[in-house]
């Protein structure tokens, strides 16, 4: 912007500078061109008022900040990232584009972005956890949109910092939000689980696809997506070759995809235990006797292994929900046989079971590089952190024992 130099005096005013008016009301407007040529003008009710925007401008000028940035909203800028974003799976996008539209674009998102601090994305927080009780993990949804579309905001030079830093960190400590680990089922509470499957006649049709989940440790979604082509009975041999992802939202309905697995590490061979095999041989058994066949088709793939009545595959949340329903009557079994201290089963999902199978894999000393390419993780810090905690409860455990007979 060129330097100021008078111009003329305002109404009762000091004197004008190079591109300052006053308009026939009595207010003020300050015009000046981008690098573009493109005209720009802003206004106040008072001259010290615009001279204190006039010092934005020239602030904005200094640090590179787009003119157009002060128009600019929150909706905006998601508009932008989302046309660019790349490098996330389907569903997960989808995910982040319900968050984004349900819980932000409404209200916060018509905010101006350049107008924006720290205290109003915690505010923001606060209110979807304070007055619209959305759960933690919800609003780590949103934050990881927002996040992202003000880093853009940042990169493309709309805004000077990202106001959502630390936000997110700040208000787990001040509602106390703890990070909750997955619990393993131990391995009375797993034994009582496969126990009950095998002896009820009303739930036997589950036993082969979670005896599979606990005796491979592999993913909800790849166990839905597994095809008979995909195991080899003879050698005990399981090939992990993609994942069967489950869509449910409320513009597309209900449909599957097959993507590739969650890493490169996920493509991978399992070796099966002896209870793994039979529980493939028992589903297929139970499918020839009751005429049950795979009738669907998902991106060219078929033939797939642990399909409903109706032939189609299972997914995480049919399988959750039968999980529920099981541990409440296994439950109610146990406790109708009035036992003393009787194990029962804490709730529980599909990935607990996964956490359990790594869980037993370390209490019997499996090497860590073996778990680490049977479960498919690309970074053995991730399986490190399941073996720390597992093997932790173990000492707790066995010292408990060695204590109660030191006694």
């Amino acid at each position: 912007m060129a330097e100021k130099t008078t111009k003329r005096k305002g109404k009762g005013e000091s004197e004008l500078q190079r591109g300052e008016t006053q308009r026939a009301n009595g207010t003020f407007a300050y015009q000046w061109k981008d690098d573009s040529g493109k005209r720009h003008i802003i206004y106040g009710k008072t001259l010290p008022e615009l001279r204190a925007k006039e010092q934005e401008v020239q602030d904005d000028i200094r640090d590179n900040i787009r003119p157009e940035a002060r128009n600019a909203t929150v909706n905006d800028m998601y508009e932008r990232w989302k046309d660019l974003k790349r490098g996330l799976k389907d569903n997960t996008f989808q995910n982040y584009q319900f968050l984004y539209r349900m819980y932000v674009a409404p209200k916060f998102g018509r905010s101006k972005i350049c107008e924006l601090v720290k205290s109003d994305v915690k505010r923001f927080y606060n209110t979807l956890v304070d007055e619209r009780g959305l759960a933690i993990s919800t609003v780590d949804g949103v934050h990881t949109v927002l996040h992202q579309v003000f880093d853009m905001a940042v990169d493309d030079f709309y805004i000077r910092r990202n106001p959502a830093d630390n936000v997110l960190k700040e208000l787990k400590s001040a509602h106390a939000f703890g990070v909750e680990k997955r619990k393993a089922l131990t391995q009375a509470e797993e034994k009582l689980f496969l126990d009950y499957l095998r002896n009820s006649p009303q739930y036997r049709h589950w036993y082969p696809i979670f005896a599979v989940m606990l005796g491979t440790g592999m993913r909800v979604g790849e166990v839905a997506g597994l095809r008979w082509c995909d195991i080899d009975l003879e050698e005990g041999i399981i090939d992990v070759n993609h994942t069967l992802v489950y869509y449910k939202h409320e513009v597309n309905g209900c449909y599957c995809n097959i993507h590739s697995p969650k890493t490169k590490a996920g493509i991978r061979k399992i070796p099966m235990l002896g209870n793994v095999k039979e529980a493939f041989l028992e589903e297929r058994k139970n499918q020839m006797a009751s005429g049950i066949r795979c009738t669907a088709s998902v991106d060219g793939y078929t033939d797939f292994i642990f399909v409903n009545r109706f032939g189609n595959p299972q997914h995480q949340g049919t399988l959750n929900k039968a999980i529920r329903r099981i541990t409440r009557d296994c439950n109610d079994e146990v406790l109708s046989s009035k036992k003393r201290n009787p194990v029962l089963l804490p709730p529980f999902s599909c990935h607990i079971l996964r956490h359990t199978f790594t869980t037993r894999m370390c209490e019997m000393g499996v090497n860590i590089k073996v778990i680490q390419d049977v479960l498919g993780h690309a970074d053995v810090s991730t399986t490190l952190n399941i073996y720390t905690d597992a093997t932790k409860e173990l000492k707790k455990s066995e010292f408990a024992l060695l204590d109660a007979k030191l006694m």
